[in-house]
């Protein structure tokens, strides 16, 4: 049986951003490995006039739940959605829900974030950073807690070439940049923000590393870990290949490429696309968590999920054979409207922040991840695979792109060799137009310009050569 099933299986287990990506595979994992878990706390605040409740049904609706229902018909049961706003200092979570929490939890998962680059530093600091503080302290309070696993970004140091699994000390000490948002206006955040940032490209990156900080200062005596993923993009196998439901990184990029909006970006060829399935950074996690609790390890161990090292894909390969490629990106084309145009007017926008990382590449180290591989029995190395040495990129990408095609934009499947069709004229159409712009501007300057026409008749004289030494040449051979 497995290890990590079975330990997950009678647990109470506190997850934040559990409505997010990551932490909605997260949950379909944890439910379908170890369906008698006790429950998961999720913190959910209402969003969309939907209550808490509502929000997790809406979860649970979604086509990633299917399989989990069958081994779980009462997941709904299971999950206790309670009210958190991570905006707020104390969290704005009740006194029965937190009397609640410090009693039961046994595993707490840290997965809530604010991912935007461009977020202004004072709400930056408040969810990547002051929350983080706020749930540590909680967690020092809890009677029954074995673990607490970070979820950071293996670009929290991408100022560095190389990254060793260590928590890295910021200039400036994160309490007086918290204590700092509490009294300065936004004006005067903006104006200090690139001097705080320093050589990092943007306010999330930044806040992730003062988040590490905070870790390594006020985690006391829990059993701590920090996982540091790369660029997360759809699912790899489970619970079904291409699941995704957010336009973050590279689903921007294939968004925007299939649908004509980006015909070129500037970006470095052989830089490495370190992109990581969620599934991946999933199963990982639940590893760490089992190894963290079981193994109580002295320090808090750092462990990078990246591809690069491993299984490398460049940028240019991707673009070449994927992104810009006829069959996958026709996928994507045929769908317009006013919500298309506003979806591409944001991709647009974040396009720019993207092209730090798509110039640069960066070299991790995975001893803790490599150790963890080897600790797991053949049983667990299988039900939670975080090796990316076999993972086939043409067909992830490819996976990839249909995925946001069928869950993302919600466009029909039965429409692809329709699309494919309108992606055949748009390209002829394309040729055709570039063809004849060509022969007008060359026929222009032939008639404007002597230097033009001797290039022209250079051309005609050297090809009328070359094919009459061709066809002298097939004569004597035969």
């Amino acid at each position: 049986m497995s290890m990590i099933s079975a330990f997950y299986g009678s647990k109470s287990i506190l997850i934040t951003g559990a409505t997010g990506f990551l932490g909605k595979v997260l949950m379909e994992k944890l439910f379908r490995t170890s369906p008698d878990l006790k429950v998961i706390y999720i913190l959910v605040r209402p969003k969309a006039g939907q209550t808490p409740q509502q929000r997790v049904l809406q979860i649970l609706n979604s086509k990633l739940f299917e399989k989990v229902k069958e081994v779980c018909p009462n997941v709904h049961k299971k999950i206790r959605a309670i009210y958190a706003d991570l905006d707020q200092n104390d969290l704005a979570i009740s006194k029965e829900d937190m009397q609640e929490l410090l009693s039961y939890t046994n595993i707490i998962f840290h997965c809530a974030a604010t991912v935007r680059f461009d977020d202004h530093l004072r709400h930056a600091m408040q969810l990547n950073v002051s929350a983080t503080q706020q749930l540590l302290l909680m967690a020092n309070q809890m009677t029954k807690l074995e673990a607490f696993v970070h979820i950071s970004t293996a670009y929290a140091n991408c100022n560095l070439k190389y990254i060793d699994e260590v928590i890295y000390s910021c200039p400036v000490e994160p309490k007086k940049i918290m204590d700092s948002m509490e009294w300065l206006d936004d004006s005067i955040i903006e104006d200090i923000t690139p001097k705080l940032i320093g050589d990092r490209p943007n306010t999330y990156i930044y806040t992730k590393a003062l988040a590490e900080m905070v870790v390594q200062k006020e985690s006391g005596n829990l059993n701590m870990a920090i996982i540091r993923p790369s660029i997360v993009g759809a699912t790899w196998q489970e619970p079904f290949p291409g699941w995704i439901d957010n336009i973050n990184g590279p689903t921007g990029l294939i968004i925007a490429a299939g649908k004509g909006f980006l015909r070129a970006l500037r970006a470095t060829p052989m830089a490495v696309a370190d992109l990581v399935p969620v599934d991946i950074v999933v199963n990982l996690t639940l590893a760490v968590g089992w190894y963290t609790a079981v193994q109580r390890p002295k320090s808090t161990l750092i462990y990078h999920c990246t591809s690069g090292n491993i299984n490398p894909c460049n940028w240019g390969k991707m673009g070449h054979k994927h992104l810009m490629c006829i069959v996958p990106t026709s996928y994507l084309v045929g769908v317009t409207g006013p919500w298309m145009t506003k979806l591409m007017n944001r991709l647009l926008r974040t396009l720019s922040m993207l092209e730090y990382f798509i110039n640069r590449s960066w070299d991790w180290s995975t001893y803790n991840t490599e150790m963890l591989m080897f600790e797991l029995s053949p049983e667990d190395q299988k039900l939670f695979n975080f090796d990316v040495r076999h993972l086939n990129w043409m067909e992830y990408i490819e996976n990839y792109v249909l995925g946001i095609k069928m869950y993302l934009l919600k466009e029909d499947m039965a429409k692809i060799p329709e699309a494919k069709q309108h992606f055949k004229k748009l390209r002829n159409i394309h040729y055709l137009f570039n063809t004849a712009l060509f022969l007008i501007v060359w026929r222009l300057l032939i008639a404007r310009s002597q230097i033009a026409r001797n290039v022209w008749f250079f051309i005609v004289s050297f090809c009328y050569k070359f094919l009459s030494y061709f066809r002298a040449s097939s004569t004597l051979n035969a």
